[in-house]
């Protein structure tokens, strides 16, 4: 290691400081002069604005360090503010891969609000990981990483949540920049939560910005994931594996789950499920009946936790992971934090003060105050509580004396009580999934139970799913951050994790972010456009590409699934596939679906597509259809839909053909005939649809749609009619009728009845395949 320091009487003119890869140098009031890659010799310091290497939040302001001190022999920067009187000592090591930086002492501390790291801005531009904190081009890796979870990813702000996925890292003019923060929390503070403003804060003794760290690092591109996984290994941060393999790396190629309802007597036909779709672990969608001390739901399993424990062995006999779903810090009614005793502990936007005595009966409560009870956008509950017991009220009075109306005492079984005046009133924290909240204390034992629960029964996969839940403790990305380790500390085996919302420091546990909820529509409909817009930020910050959630239905057909696999196939992408018991039990091509699953993602996972072909997976307007050969090699199809044909309603003379005809090439082989009829409009029906193919096959549907429905034929003998939400409303059977286009051009001919006022028009296309392109598995 070299270090070059330039100084005089302990004020240095410049400190030169350098790993393998890295190269940085501060002056004499710790603005950052170069930031050099060792390896191309290229300064990669973004010149456009003035790197701070760090800064001090004091009063409010923000203070730039006006004077660095160097003491020879004992790696110490000794930051000074003149303005504030602050002084901040940082500690330096210099190694192989990276270097450190930590904040050892910032007295006084009563003045500290916070100490941010940077910005400190590159002219790199190409790849911004706005969570891992990291920056690349083609050649090059430069990046900033959290070494604690008290040291946050972005711009300080006083609450410590980035609103962002991220923002260790971000674009900035012609390159980027990366920053990170510790805020003081051993002062009161006000905060804002949750959409509450200004909730009071009591402070956490000890835990101040002493102990912040960051890390620094350079490399080439190629190798940005390796250096990543040393500086890991060297600073002792979480470091989760599968089968041994660090997770980041063990899935770089994102495999896809199953998640379902089912009883624990289901488990093996769950897993023959799990099987035979091709999925990588068995997750239940709710197994618990409280939140918080995580009760299990006898419904699902009526021998408790021994029941859960078989079918997590049975899962993992099988070579499967097990997971359940929670929603994190969430905190149910019925869980004995809060009945029938509430837990001092809960979160809270406020508190005040009874006015008078009241006893067990009082339904008009006087208050101090309104400004915590006022609150109807984030009050979902209506709930204070007065030392052991809840009370819900039903409004609280504009003026004085304030009063709250309507008072429910004793609710969510607790004990209705007699009360003192000046006894303290508090506000819990509440969601409208009618859920409480706990405090940071709170929220720590919470995870651990969450841990202990897995350690008990063999439990291996989760989403921390409602992380934000975490914020309500009014402690922000640190209360999320923390409840992650929490339980990464805690669980004694090998686990993999999902979640809805990234974070800097919980990059390091996260396994996956797998957004996209199936709860809104089809395939198509359900948030799609969120999925794809998702890709991009996963790939550049070292994330398996995930298209989140979707849904198995009685309904769902072979089309809708393929196109849901050919985009998963495209973006080389997992997903979760909620496939409920009764749902794959009613669908007459529930298996098949499975096999389906199971063929595209073998074939996506062995690499068997081309980046061409990718790109074509991509489009959504595409559709294709996967046939297997033999084992590890598959027939691609890819569709192709001719231009909508319009047939409308026009007066003609009376005898004269009402039809419209249209011709269809079909330059391929021998198929059934696909097509949709979409009727678009205002109002009116249109029905009796007879569609005739070369003046000689008719095919009658005697069916009729509504302005803004669709008729879709998929070739499979089923024909099935859609609303305008493109929701499935009835399908009708027509096994065997559905006639076989050859190669060659065809004539087809619309006819049907309109009805109503209004010019309603049916838009027809014709679906159909083209030759097959072999594939086969390269991996």
């Amino acid at each position: 290691m070299v270090m070059a320091l330039i100084f005089s009487n302990s004020i240095l003119a410049q400190l030169t400081l350098k790993s393998e890869g890295l190269q940085i140098s501060t002056d004499n009031t710790g603005k950052v002069t170069e930031l050099i890659n060792t390896t191309t010799g290229i300064d990669y310091l973004n010149r456009d604005t003035v790197s701070f290497f760090i800064s001090l939040i004091s009063g409010g302001k923000r203070h730039n360090a006006v004077s660095v001190k160097y003491n020879p022999g004992d790696s110490i920067m000794v930051f000074g503010f003149d303005e504030s009187k602050v002084r901040v000592e940082v500690k330096f090591t210099q190694l192989k891969t990276h270097l450190t930086f930590e904040v050892v002492k910032a007295e006084p501390a009563a003045l500290v609000d916070a100490i941010a790291w940077g910005p400190v801005y590159t002219s790199i531009s190409e790849k911004i990981g706005e969570v891992v904190g990291v920056v690349r081009d083609k050649d090059v890796s430069v990046g900033m990483l959290l070494l604690n979870a008290k040291t946050l990813g972005g711009h300080y702000n006083k609450s410590g949540v980035c609103e962002d996925r991220g923002s260790l890292a971000l674009p900035w003019k012609s390159g980027s920049s990366m920053q990170a923060y510790s805020l003081n929390r051993d002062k009161f503070r006000f905060v804002d939560v949750m959409g509450h403003s200004d909730i009071p804060l009591n402070p956490i003794k000890g835990e101040t910005v002493t102990g912040s760290k960051i890390a620094l690092f350079s490399c080439t591109e190629p190798n940005t994931l390796d250096v990543i996984e040393k500086i890991i290994l060297a600073e002792g941060l979480p470091y989760p594996t599968v089968d041994g393999v660090w997770t980041k790396k063990a899935f770089l190629h994102s495999r896809s789950y199953l998640i379902s309802d089912f009883k624990e007597s289901e488990i093996d036909q769950v897993i023959g499920y799990a099987n035979r779709g091709g999925f990588f672990s068995v997750y239940h969608e709710g197994p618990f009946n409280t939140w918080g001390h995580f009760e299990l739901d006898t419904a699902f399993f009526p021998n408790g936790k021994e029941g859960i424990k078989i079918c997590a062995e049975k899962a993992r006999e099988a070579g499967l992971f097990f997971g359940v779903h929670t929603l994190t810090n969430f905190i149910t009614p019925n869980d004995p934090y809060i009945t029938p005793v509430p837990d001092q502990r809960l979160a809270i936007t406020g508190f005040g003060f009874l006015q008078t005595d009241i006893d067990n009966m009082t339904t008009e409560i006087r208050v101090s105050t309104k400004t915590f009870f006022e609150d109807t956008l984030n009050n979902n509950l209506h709930t204070m509580m007065i030392g052991s017991e809840l009370i819900r009220y039903k409004s609280v009075s504009e003026d004085e004396p304030f009063t709250l109306f309507d008072c429910q005492r004793g609710a969510f079984g607790t004990i209705a009580g007699n009360h003192s005046k000046d006894d303290t009133i508090k506000k819990p924290i509440d969601h409208s999934y009618k859920v409480f909240f706990p405090n940071i204390e709170m929220q720590r034992e919470i995870a651990v139970n969450l841990a202990k629960f897995f350690n008990e029964t063999g439990i291996s996969h989760l989403d921390f799913d409602g992380h934000e839940g975490c914020f309500a403790s009014g402690e922000g990305d640190y209360a999320s951050c923390l409840f992650a380790e929490d339980f990464y500390k805690t669980i004694d085996h090998e686990f993999v994790n999902g979640t809805s919302r990234s974070k800097p420091f919980y990059w390091y546990i996260n396994t996956l972010c797998n957004w996209g909820e199936p709860w809104y529509g089809g395939f198509k409909e359900s948030m799609q456009e969120y999925r794809i817009s998702n890709q991009a930020m996963l790939e550049r910050n070292f994330f398996p590409n995930m298209l989140g959630w979707y849904m198995l239905t009685k309904n769902t057909t072979l089309p809708e699934m393929e196109w849901m696999l050919a985009r998963a196939a495209g973006w080389n992408a997992g997903f979760a596939m909620v496939i409920r018991t009764k749902a794959i039990g009613s669908n007459p091509s529930g298996l098949v679906l499975l096999d389906v699953i199971h063929e595209w993602e073998t074939a996506r996972l062995s690499g068997a597509f081309n980046d061409t072909q990718k790109e074509r997976l991509k489009d959504s307007g595409n559709e294709f259809h996967l046939e297997k050969i033999k084992d590890r090699e598959w027939n691609l199809y890819q569709f192709e839909t001719t231009l909508p044909f319009v047939y409308e309603k026009i007066e003609k003379q009376p005898g004269e053909p009402t039809s419209s005809t249209f011709e269809v090439d079909i330059i391929s082989f021998p198929q059934k005939l696909g097509f949709s009829i979409e009727i678009t409009g205002n109002s009116g029906t249109v029905k009796n649809f007879n569609i005739q193919i070369d003046h000689y096959t008719d095919l009658a549907i005697p069916t009729e749609l509504k302005a803004g429905e669709t008729l879709i034929c998929d070739g499979s003998g089923i024909i099935r009619i859609y609303d305008e939400q493109g929701k499935l409303k009835s399908s009708l059977d027509f096994t065997d009728k559905i006639p076989t286009l050859d190669p060659g051009r065809h004539q087809l001919t619309l006819d049907a009845d309109f009805a109503g006022d209004e010019p309603l028009k049916a838009e027809m296309t014709v679906k159909w395949m083209k030759n097959p392109e072999r594939i086969k598995a390269s991996e």
